[in-house]
């Protein structure tokens, strides 16, 4: 016992290099395709089962309450980022263990970068497409090192992704845009890089 208690640190730093707490962004809409809310909540129930912490906006609707409903279920942790408007519309989830209040969206994607070690971009409208380019912006001008995942089911971020490409062939980014988002196309693929060690915590 006082070899574990006096080395108690060791593990407590250890576990914290690994990416514990993850960023979803993904769709409010409850008129999608099915295959999106089933590749959601398999995520989620990994999440939970891996004791995970889901760091989400805090919405009722679409896939962000299906994935935090599968998390919760499963026993992990939820932090929902909410701003003024979603209290207003009476859009706020029941779910979360923990809530951070914004004025805005602004404030909500830059609280959610703060609180995640990496985020995964689930099928999504502009809305999630803002966030994925805040934290890909931000991360070409070294706010952070922090990647995001594109969670590409069924192909939904090939168009998307090709357009990135393009930007780079025709040299319209300094630095290759792959150095701040990675592409998961199974459910393997994405669990395996988010059991990779992150770059930092920035």
């Amino acid at each position: 016992m006082w070899f574990i208690e006096k080395y108690r640190y060791l593990y407590i730093k250890r576990d914290k290099l690994f990416m514990d707490k993850i960023g979803i962004f993904c769709s409010a809409s409850q008129t999608i395709d099915d295959v999106y809310f089933q590749k959601t909540e398999e995520l989620g129930k990994w999440m939970g089962e891996q004791g995970k912490t889901l760091v989400y906006g805090g919405a009722n609707m679409g896939l962000m309450e299906c994935v935090a409903q599968t998390v919760k279920q499963e026993g992990g942790n939820i932090i929902g980022v909410v701003p003024s408007k979603l209290e207003e519309n009476e859009r706020v989830s029941c779910l979360p263990d923990k809530f951070m209040h914004t004025k805005n969206l602004s404030d909500r994607k830059d609280i959610m970068l703060e609180e995640s070690d990496v985020m995964v971009a689930l099928p999504g409208g502009i809305g999630t497409l803002d966030e994925v380019f805040h934290v890909m912006a931000s991360a070409s001008i070294g706010y952070h090192s922090k990647k995001i995942i594109f969670y590409n089911i069924n192909g939904f971020y090939d168009e998307l992704l090709a357009i990135l490409k393009m930007f780079e062939d025709k040299q319209f980014t300094r630095h290759k845009l792959s150095h701040y988002y990675d592409v998961a196309n199974t459910f393997n693929e994405l669990k395996n890089l988010l059991n990779k060690q992150p770059n930092n915590h920035d």
